[in-house]
């Protein structure tokens, strides 16, 4: 028998080990072990900054601020929020007739954009509109502070399936109703879907209106609280006052999500 050659030995045993570490190399994982544990959870924790993200949104609010009166007309202003910011402004109520006409298709669609940009009411008064921008201001003050003092709504709590959300106190302003002797706007504190106070910000004044007035609001007040509703009764010798309560009553309800 032939001696193997020492070389070949060599040469042998060199190819051998090579075939060894490519079949070794062959049988790695796609990915290595110690990078895959590391973006694991990165994906999913991407998905569930976004799933949060989405959640977490505040939900958007309207708030209606107090009518403010000027020498031309009430002016009353209506905030979209959503977290935290100033999504939208309208006036819901401005000057009209003859020339408050053009003045305020003039000067509400500013005031509107100027709100929205300023994220607060201080913001100049539009030229040629002077009573109608400091009416607007000051409507607008008051949704804002409306809008600071109620708790926003949020996805969370209305996905929760109601609790501590659900209890919590919030006021809603109805739109303003004209009735044949005045404005009558009403205000209304709902918790736990029930009505827990309810107050007119505005009723018809002057002469014989304050003694109705008088007579007639708090009467209402305690019906709208009593029924829960603006299935109330009007008050004898106040029907127009009632009216216009009802009617603003029932805004305020629609808003407050009946």
């Amino acid at each position: 028998m032939r001696k193997s050659h020492p070389i070949r030995r060599v040469v042998l045993t060199t190819a051998a080990t090579v075939s060894g570490i490519v079949l070794l190399l062959s049988l790695k994982p796609g990915s290595d072990p110690a990078s895959a544990a590391g973006a694991a959870p990165g994906a999913p924790g991407a998905a569930q900054e976004s799933a949060q993200g989405g959640a977490g949104a505040a939900a958007a609010s309207t708030i209606t601020g107090d009518a403010a009166q000027t020498q031309y007309g009430a002016v009353q202003v209506r905030l979209t929020v959503a977290g935290g910011k100033i999504t939208k402004a309208e006036a819901v109520q401005a000057p009209k007739g003859g020339r408050s006409d053009s003045v305020t298709a003039d000067a509400v669609p500013k005031l509107n954009q100027e709100a929205v940009a300023a994220q607060g009411a201080d913001i100049d008064a539009v030229s040629g509109a002077t009573y109608t921008s400091a009416g607007y201001r000051q409507s607008l003050q008051s949704a804002i502070d409306k809008a600071k003092a109620a708790p926003a709504p949020s996805a969370p709590a209305s996905q929760s399936g109601g609790g501590a959300a659900d209890g919590a106190a919030r006021t809603v302003t109805g739109a303003v109703a004209q009735t044949q002797y005045g404005p009558v706007q009403v205000r209304v504190t709902v918790s736990g879907g029930r009505i827990t106070a309810a107050e007119a910000v505005q009723a018809p004044k002057g002469g014989e209106s304050d003694r109705k007035t008088a007579l007639a609001v708090p009467r209402l007040n305690r019906e709208a609280v009593a029924a829960g509703s603006a299935d109330i009764d009007s008050v004898s010798g106040a029907t127009y006052t009632s009216e216009g309560y009802k009617k603003s009553l029932q805004s305020a309800l629609d808003q407050a999500g009946g």
